[in-house]
C-alpha cells in the first residue's frame, strides 16, 4: 500500500519520557489502514488524539521528515570557521549516506579536534602539526590504539571528503594495530546457554545468533518476509558495507521459528521491541549477557561472540573457508582467516614434547 504523505502531518514532542513523531491527519478509513498496515507500531494518544512513532532516524526516512539536526556539546565554542568546516563535514557524511552512527561517530572525534584549535582553522593544519596532535591524544590524553584509529579515520575522511586533501594522511604514522583473537564458547557453553533461556524470543534470538553467525544488527533488523522456509535461506539486508547476502537457516531452528511466530504474532520485523519497530541492539545484547549469567559462563565476551563461535566451529568440523567467507559476509578471505588461528582442528594434533619424557 502506498500512503499519501501529503495527507500527514507531523509535530514533535516528548512522550512518556519518549521523543516521538505525532501523525496528525482526517480521518479515513482507507488511509488509517494503510498507515497502521505501513507502522504496525504506531500506538494512540488520546491526550494528543494522533497516532504517533519513535522519533528515530528510520521513521524520519520513511516517513519522508528531514532528519534530526545532531547536536554537539561544544559546538558553540568553536572558532566560526571551523564551525562552517564542521557543517560542511556533517553534509558530505551524510550526502555519502554513511550510518547514523557513523556520521555520529566521525563528528564527535573531529569536534575533539576542533576544541582544540580554538582560532586555528583546522584546514590550514600541515602532516606535521597532525602528528604531533595523534601523538598528543597517545601521550596526554591515553587514547589506546582502537581510539586512535577511529578518530585518525575520522579526521582523514574530512581532508578527503571536504578537503580532497587525502594525501596529507601519506605521511601521518599510525600506530601498530594489535591482532587480537576473537574469544568464543565451545559447543557446550552454547548448548548451556540456550539450555538456561526460557522465553521463546529470547531463545530464537541467541539460536539465530550463533546458528546463522549473523551481527546483532542483523538480527536486531530481520524481516518476516526475509525468511524463505521452502529453500531455507534468510535474507540478510543492507548489512555493514550496505551488502546484501544470503545464510542458510537451520532445519533445527524452524520449530522454534514456527512457535514463535504463533506466540508473538509479529507484523513485520521478526523481533518487535514494546515501542519500536525492531528489537533494540542494547536489548538483544542484555539477554545474551542475562543468558551466560544463568548458565555461570564466566567468559568476558559479547554476544558477537556467538558469530565468532559459528566462525570456529565450522572451520573445525571442515567447512571450507571460503564458504564461510560468505556466510559471514567478509570482503574479503583473510579476513576470515582469522578463525584457522584459534581453531583446534589442528592444532589438538601437535603432542607436546612433555608428554613424550
Amino acid at each position: 500500500m502506498n500512503i499519501n504523505y501529503n495527507s500527514l502531518t507531523f509535530s514533535f514532542q516528548n512522550h512518556i519520557n519518549k521523543e516521538v513523531i505525532f501523525c496528525h491527519f482526517p480521518y479515513n478509513p482507507k488511509l488509517l489502514k494503510e498507515f497502521k498496515s505501513e507502522f504496525p507500531s504506531a500506538r494512540w494518544s488520546r491526550t494528543h488524539t494522533a497516532w504517533y512513532l519513535s522519533d528515530t532516524a528510520l521513521f524520519r526516512k520513511r516517513l519522508k521528515i528531514p532528519l534530526k539536526e545532531l547536536q554537539h556539546a561544544h559546538f558553540d565554542q568553536l572558532f566560526s570557521e571551523n564551525q562552517n568546516e564542521f557543517r560542511k563535514f556533517r553534509a558530505a557524511l551524510e550526502q555519502k549516506m554513511f550510518s547514523q552512527r557513523t556520521i555520529q561517530t566521525y563528528l564527535s572525534e573531529f569536534m575533539q579536534l576542533l576544541v582544540l584549535l580554538k582560532r586555528k582553522p583546522v584546514y590550514l593544519l600541515s602532516t606535521e602539526q597532525l602528528n604531533s596532535y595523534f601523538l598528543y591524544c597517545i601521550k596526554k590524553l591515553n587514547h589506546s590504539e582502537n581510539q586512535i584509529y577511529s578518530r585518525m579515520n575520522a579526521i582523514k575522511c574530512y581532508f578527503k571528503l571536504v578537503q580532497n586533501k587525502a594525501e596529507i594522511f601519506d605521511q601521518v604514522i599510525r600506530p601498530k594495530q594489535p591482532h587480537i583473537l576473537p574469544k568464543v564458547l565451545s559447543k557446550q557453553e552454547v548448548k548451556r546457554l540456550f539450555d538456561v533461556t526460557e522465553n521463546l524470543k529470547h531463545k530464537l534470538m541467541l539460536k539465530i545468533a550463533y546458528g546463522m553467525g549473523l551481527r546483532v544488527s542483523e538480527i536486531a533488523h530481520l524481516k518476516i518476509a526475509h525468511f524463505q522456509l521452502d529453500r531455507c535461506q534468510v535474507l540478510i539486508q543492507c548489512a555493514k558495507g550496505k551488502k546484501d547476502r544470503y545464510v542458510n537457516l537451520p532445519k533445527s531452528l524452524l520449530p522454534d521459528f514456527e512457535d514463535y511466530l504463533k506466540s508473538y504474532q509479529p507484523k513485520q520485523m521478526l523481533f518487535e521491541g514494546q515501542f519500536a519497530e525492531n528489537y533494540s541492539i542494547r536489548s538483544i545484547q542484555q539477554v545474551f549477557k542475562t543468558a551466560m549469567a544463568k548458565a555461570q559462563i564466566h567468559t568476558s565476551i559479547g554476544i558477537h561472540g556467538l558469530r565468532h563461535s559459528f566462525a570456529t566451529h565450522l572451520l573445525e568440523a571442515g567447512t571450507d573457508m571460503v564458504f564461510i567467507q560468505k556466510l559471514l559476509g567478509h570482503k574479503n578471505v583473510k579476513t576470515t582467516e582469522i578463525y584457522a588461528k584459534i581453531s583446534t582442528k589442528t592444532i589438538s594434533k601437535v603432542t607436546s614434547p612433555l608428554d613424550e619424557l
